[in-house]
């Protein structure tokens, strides 16, 4: 088995998870087989409970693990699921040590970081590494070289690459900033970085520099003399119009040849299928603008699936998306930002902070005809709304946010009764949908039975549902036992549409999701209708 590390350094945020999910790209259509696995040194178990201003979106797995956001990125570059075992954290690591400590199994040895936590790290590491028909995996370590958090993990990879001679490559990724007026490229923070790095007792075989323009001759020539890496190994990672060019730039110089030519990988050649994808990505023939209602919008990685979607129906259809951050606290005060859009994308959420204001945007969505998506929360809140304005029940709501509703037309899951941990606890994972036929639900999916990746505790409660119905609201998706409500649309219309399940989080370059796919084709034929009818009058 090969292992191709990667490490960062310098700075956090600073692309590893994009070069590492780069990489898996190459490698897999270079005819490898290759898996990911993320590294998090947080004491978290998962990143499930983590909140999103300081992590970003938590993604959800087809097994229901709740993990990194790179996570995703890895799923969408390798065009395959991935599952729990592929994301290991401080918390998971300490919490079996400890429980095998208890149950006796060390017998009777003092537990320490070295080396029972590390060889936790590698028994974890060799685990996904023998998944049957793999050649090589994709290790991202979290963090930045010198944080005590990761010391225990470099350690690990450190101790797996003496233990797997000549079988574990690693990349560094470091950070060249560009100063002064002449932009000058600076190799002091790479090469404080790498002597970090070697103090632990890692050489890198291959730096990423990430900057703003590609790095010159003398730039590398100077990397390599300072910090013991071939020159033809300093990669130039600059900046980009899109992360799905990354690929493209790093494959050029050659990655693959300086990683087979270390691991002994047998490759073919590279053959690149986001190719007719990134033309249309680059250079979308028209445009659209889509409002993400959320309360999260400060921070757009708190949606970045939502955001990869759309990049998605862009490649596939040349419609580019503007996104236009929204925040549902602010919208019943600035109704007129909504009236800027082709289309309105409710986001998931927990809490009552910012659904009034969530509502507010769904009620206009179907009252003036503007395609509407609702995910998650999303879904719940169109019930809500149709509810109140539609059905007449004013005081209509979800026991999550009003215990003494009279009409709790979203109620909790009932297995989630009396739970009081939060993490890991939800209605979690990829669960059976059965697509009713005849509805446009049917039409997208082109399928009866779907599998989607949900993350919620409350749903439709049933005793409203024959009312719901009754007045045009059509619940087009159920789960297996046609009791749990998984898709909404409004008869007779074909641009207002909302799930239970999250969408985003399967969506693929080449096979976008459906219903964020749809809600772009109807904000082109929204905006188009716009026009003519400005034209007309």
């Amino acid at each position: 088995m090969k292992y191709i590390v990667i490490t960062g350094g310098v700075l956090s945020g600073i692309g590893k998870g994009t070069i590492a999910s780069s990489l898996c790209y190459i490698l897999s259509n270079s005819g490898v087989k290759v898996t990911a696995l993320k590294i998090d040194p947080y004491l978290n178990y998962d990143a499930g409970t983590m909140n999103p201003y300081q992590h970003g979106e938590v993604f959800v797995l087809d097994d229901g693990s709740e993990v990194d956001l790179d996570l995703g990125n890895y799923e969408r570059y390798l065009d395959r699921s991935l599952n729990g075992i592929n994301n290991i954290t401080t918390g998971k690591v300490y919490k079996e040590v400890i429980e095998r400590e208890r149950r006796g199994e060390y017998l009777g040895s003092t537990v320490q970081i070295i080396p029972h936590i590390t060889n936790e790290i590698k028994r974890r590491i060799r685990k996904v590494a023998n998944e049957d028909g793999l050649d090589a995996v994709v290790i991202e370590v979290g963090g930045t070289v010198g944080d005590i958090e990761s010391m225990p993990f470099l350690e690990a990879i450190r101790q797996l690459r003496r233990e797997e001679k000549g079988q574990v490559f690693l990349g560094h990724v470091t950070l060249i900033p560009e100063i002064g007026r002449e932009e000058e490229q600076k190799t002091k923070p790479t090469q404080h970085s790498v002597r970090a790095l070697k103090e632990i007792g890692l050489q890198p075989d291959m730096l990423l520099c990430r900057s703003r323009n590609p790095l010159t001759r003398d730039v590398k020539r100077r990397i390599s003399l300072f910090t013991d890496v071939p020159e033809e190994a300093v990669i130039s990672v600059y900046e980009v119009g899109n992360a799905y060019q990354v690929p493209e730039v790093i494959e050029k110089q050659s990655v693959i040849d300086i990683i087979k030519s270390q691991l002994g990988l047998q490759t073919s050649v590279f053959k690149d299928t986001w190719e007719s994808y990134k033309e249309n990505l680059l250079s979308p023939k028209t445009f659209v603008n889509i409002g993400i209602i959320g309360k999260y919008t400060e921070l757009h990685d708190a949606y970045i699936s939502h955001r990869e979607a759309f990049n998605h129906a862009t490649g596939n259809t040349g419609i580019g998306v503007n996104i236009m951050w929204l925040d549902s606290d602010q919208i019943k005060e600035n109704p007129s930002l909504l009236e800027k859009l082709d289309g309105i994308l409710v986001t998931p959420g927990f809490g009552y902070r910012g659904v009034e204001g969530k509502i507010f945007a769904t009620k206009y969505a179907r009252e003036t005809n503007t395609p509407y998506l609702g995910i998650c929360l999303g879904f719940q809140v169109a019930v809500i709304e149709f509810a109140r304005n539609v059905l007449g029940l004013e005081d209509a709501n979800s026991t999550e946010f009003s215990s003494d509703s009279k009409n709790p037309v979203i109620d909790i899951l009932p297995e989630q009764v009396g739970v009081k941990d939060l993490g890991g606890t939800m209605r979690l994972g990829a669960k059976k949908v059965i697509v009713e036929k005849g509805t446009l639900a049917y039409k997208l999916y082109q399928e009866k039975e779907i599998m989607e990746r949900h993350r919620h505790r409350y749903e439709v409660n049933p005793h409203y549902i024959g009312e719901i119905e009754k007045h045009g609201l059509i619940f087009s998706g159920k789960d297996e036992e046609g009791i749990r409500m998984e898709i909404l649309e409004i008869k007779d219309r074909k641009n207002f549409m909302a799930s239970q399940f999250h969408a985003e989080f399967k969506s693929r370059p080449l096979k976008p999701s459906p219903l964020h796919l749809h809600l772009v084709k109807m904000a082109m034929e929204y905006k188009k209708d716009k026009i003519q009818m400005e034209q007309r009058a």
